[in-house]
């Protein structure tokens, strides 16, 4: 485990020289990514950042950015209007950020909700909840890979359940659709285990870029209240209990921006970023070099060396070619 003191040290070294000049941050509009972003303008480094959600949340947006620039005037940040649960408008949004960026330093990925109740879809004919926790953010890093390739130390932190994996993964049904097929727990480790492995191969076909898939343990975020129906058993069950559990033992959310902070700056994952004098990460092929780490709400990490092998062995064809067929048309 990395305490907490040791990553508030780390973090304070955090300065013009070493802070991701530029950052996108999608869902960072609440929980985790807000957090984060909060975390990151406090370390008073001249940063411009991309903060992207959906408009019903651009009037709360620009009262949290007059709070960031209060607290660090040397901060930039961009509201970025995009339903990206949609695939045409997160090709949309990343279309504007080429046109205006010559590289990317960060790419922080919260966008999701646990998918309780029945299933619904986009009008792209997508789960809304796989639209956002999968295609939508493994769009965003093809069309960024290029620009984060063009960063010193760059970083693609991906935030849902990284070191969860199983490898019950349904193959034949990567998109939950048959009848009958579909529930909440079975969606997010579908989701998680298609995180996981195309995290890798991007991490594999370009080491220059560091790839985080982080599980942030219990933070009460308001996500698990999300997708389901406000009059079910579901959603009283986590309004009654759930919620007032996780805001008595879970992580607070100040904690929670600071290692995830952490996560995306520190040299402890592949060597590059703010100096680490620490246990270097294991990725996820159990190597403390570059590549995708998998890191927990301690900051450490696991190769999740049981389910990884079966992953790579059985799943990887089929949930990439599969993830290509789907995001070509957005490519």
């Amino acid at each position: 485990m990395v305490s907490y003191k040791e990553i508030q040290a780390s973090n304070a070294l955090i300065n013009d020289a070493t802070a991701p000049r530029v950052a996108v941050f999608v869902g960072g509009t609440s929980g985790i990514g807000k957090f984060t972003v909060r975390a990151l303008v406090a370390t008073g480094a001249s940063v411009r950042i991309y903060l992207v959600g959906r408009k019903s949340s651009e009037e709360r947006m620009h009262a949290f950015i007059l709070e960031l620039h209060a607290i660090n005037p040397k901060a930039e940040v961009i509201w970025t209007e995009g339903e990206i649960a949609l695939l045409a408008e997160t090709k949309r949004v990343c279309e504007a950020i080429k046109s205006k960026e010559s590289r990317v330093d960060l790419l922080f990925l919260t966008t999701g909700y646990a998918p309780f109740g029945t299933r619904r879809e986009t009008a792209e004919g997508l789960e809304i909840a796989q639209s956002l926790e999968y295609y939508s953010r493994m769009l965003f890093v093809l069309h960024l890979l290029p620009l984060l390739g063009e960063a010193e130390a760059p970083k693609v932190v991906s935030v849902l359940a990284g070191g969860l994996e199983r490898a019950t993964i349904d193959l034949d049904d990567l998109d939950l659709k048959r009848p009958g097929n579909f529930g909440g727990m079975k969606a997010q480790t579908q989701y998680a285990a298609m995180n996981t492995t195309t995290l890798e191969k991007l991490a594999n076909d370009n080491p220059n870029v560091t790839f985080i898939h982080s599980w942030p343990g219990w933070v009460n975020t308001g996500n698990a209240r999300r997708g389901s129906d406000p009059n079910s058993i579901m959603a009283w069950f986590v309004w009654l209990i759930l919620e007032p559990l996780l805001g008595r033992f879970g992580i607070s959310d100040e904690e929670s921006g600071q290692r995830h902070l952490f996560q995306s700056t520190s040299a402890a994952f592949g060597g590059r970023g703010v100096l680490w004098k620490g246990q270097p990460g294991i990725n996820s092929l159990g190597n403390p070099a570059e590549g995708l780490f998998l890191v927990n709400y301690k900051c450490d990490c696991t190769p999740n060396a049981k389910v990884m092998p079966l992953l790579r062995e059985k799943a990887l064809g089929k949930i990439w070619d599969h993830t290509q067929e789907v995001l070509r048309p957005y490519l």
